[in-house]
């Protein structure tokens, strides 16, 4: 089988920029639960795949003739809005609750001009209603959502502050009906009506570009999330989809302090090996028209030797061990070892081999490491810094060991920066072993019933394969293997 090396690739590791995507689409239950309008909140870690989901789903959704509406990173200013809004010091106003009214007025004003952009030109009944609403109170107005936004929200600013400073009747009633959207409702029915032909849906993603932890971004996103959430609650033809980083999630007391409220319509992003083999198979065969009809397995063996001269070790599972299930850094990896083999003296193709994997690995293994310090930046600011403290190290430690290690970290015997000195100083060892675990730097020896879990040849979990775990009853923890190459880690001695 004739393989062009100049031609193979494994695809973008970022959607948006995928133009095969489509053709590559793993249709995992995950999306039949968003298809099917049971999940709308979507949760997972940098590089798991929300962008994706939710690229595939508005182009089948528009192939079934629904109104997709997406609200692009780009709409997103959080710089902005804490430079033209009063902190709520400031103001003495709630923003969460300003917020949240603040996106339900977006999005039924934007669902209202989608829904009147659509089919004939000549409006009558509730488009005509509707229409008639954005001509006389919308038309030659900022168009921009962040705009649209924070033209709602200085409203409600200038408001607030004013009923606090004198308390009128007038101004009370005027902020209530901002707050309400009295001024939408009668054209709520309007809105169902038309959706009833017209299903809409409207994507929101990538809340995580420009995020800067401050108090109008947790605002922002949590006020998205109530307005979100009610809207799905009350209308049956639209739908407003939401995907966030879950670390950020996590760390929104709003959002996390309600999570059994929302529960049942949130959908967390896990993938497992099986997953990440066919997402990969099908990008190999997308390359390889000829390996379509053979299963995924062989498609791999195709491109990667079977079994790597490492220890007999089988290669799928050698490169998916480098990562934490993600389907980003599967195929970083994989287009990392395709371009070293490409860009060497290497003229005919035969299956990747270890020493080809392995060249690829350090270069690979320094982007993840300093990823996921960036991805964490603001829960834990200098996180590389404590990391690397375990540079030249055995990668593979009883307890004691990495409790030893620590402890020097906490009393300044090895040193690490400022910012992570910051936060370190509240903690002791085992609250800094739930950090290195939780952002994937750690695996566990599978012990008792854990035993069940595990890969035959891999003894060690991490917590994209396990979320919850005894920390205290591990008796020995590895470094996980994506970062061992970069922080040039030993094996240990037997």
């Amino acid at each position: 089988m004739k393989i062009d090396l100049n031609t193979l690739t494994f695809g973008f590791p970022a959607a948006e920029r995928d133009p095969d995507l489509h053709a590559c689409f793993v249709f995992s239950e995950t999306y039949k639960r968003l298809e099917k309008r049971e999940k709308t909140i979507i949760l997972g870690n940098r590089g798991s795949g929300k962008s994706a989901l939710f690229k595939q789903l508005a182009e089948n959704e528009r192939r079934k003739g629904t109104v997709v509406i997406q609200l692009a990173p780009e709409d997103y200013a959080y710089e902005l809005l804490a430079q033209v809004l009063r902190s709520e010091a400031q103001g003495s106003w709630q923003k969460h609750g300003a917020y949240a009214a603040a996106w339900k007025h977006l999005i039924y004003i934007t669902v209202m001009k989608h829904l009147i952009n659509q089919g004939c030109r000549f409006k009558k009944g509730a488009e005509a209603r509707l229409y008639a609403y954005l001509r006389d109170n919308y038309e030659g107005t900022e168009t921009n959502p962040i705009g649209m936004m924070v033209s709602f929200m200085k409203r409600l600013e200038l408001l607030k502050v004013k009923v606090d400073g004198y308390e009128t009747d007038i101004r009370v009633r005027k902020l209530k009906r901002l707050y309400t959207l009295e001024d939408l409702e009668p054209f709520l029915a309007d809105i169902r009506d038309v959706c009833r032909a017209k299903r809409v849906i409207v994507l929101v993603d990538e809340l995580d570009k420009g995020w800067d932890a401050s108090e109008d971004a947790i605002a922002f996103v949590s006020g998205l999330f109530h307005a979100a959430t009610s809207i799905n609650a009350t209308e049956t033809n639209m739908s407003i989809y939401v995907s966030l980083r879950k670390e950020l999630y996590d760390n929104i007391p709003a959002l996390y302090d309600d999570a059994q409220k929302v529960r049942d319509i949130i959908e967390y992003i896990e993938w497992d090996e099986l997953g990440l083999l066919e997402l990969i198979g099908r990008r190999i065969a997308r390359k390889v028209p000829e390996l379509e009809k053979v299963s995924f397995g062989n498609r791999w063996n195709v491109i990667f030797s079977e079994t790597l001269d490492y220890r007999r070790t089988n290669s799928f599972n050698y490169v998916v061990d480098r990562t934490l299930y993600r389907p980003r850094e599967i195929i970083q990896f994989c287009n990392d070892i395709s371009d070293k083999v490409r860009k060497s003296e290497v003229k005919d193709f035969s299956p990747f081999n270890y020493h080809q994997i392995a060249e690829a690995e350090h270069g690979y293994s320094e982007s993840r490491l300093k990823d996921i310090a960036s991805e964490y930046r603001f829960q834990y600011p200098g996180l590389q810094s404590i990391l690397e403290t375990f540079r030249g190290m055995t990668y593979s430690m009883e307890r004691d060991q990495l409790i030893d290690h620590l402890i020097k970290i906490l009393l300044g015997e090895i040193p690490i920066d400022a910012d992570a000195m910051g936060w370190c100083e509240s903690f002791d060892q085992d609250k800094l072993i739930m950090v290195l675990w939780q952002v994937g730097f750690l695996r566990a020896l599978a012990v008792g019933g854990l035993k069940a879990r595990r890969r035959s040849g891999s003894e060690y979990l991490g917590i994209h394969q396990i979320s919850s775990l005894n920390l205290a009853a591990i008796p020995r923890f590895h470094i996980h293997p994506m970062f061992r190459a970069f922080l040039g880690m030993k094996e240990p001695k037997t």
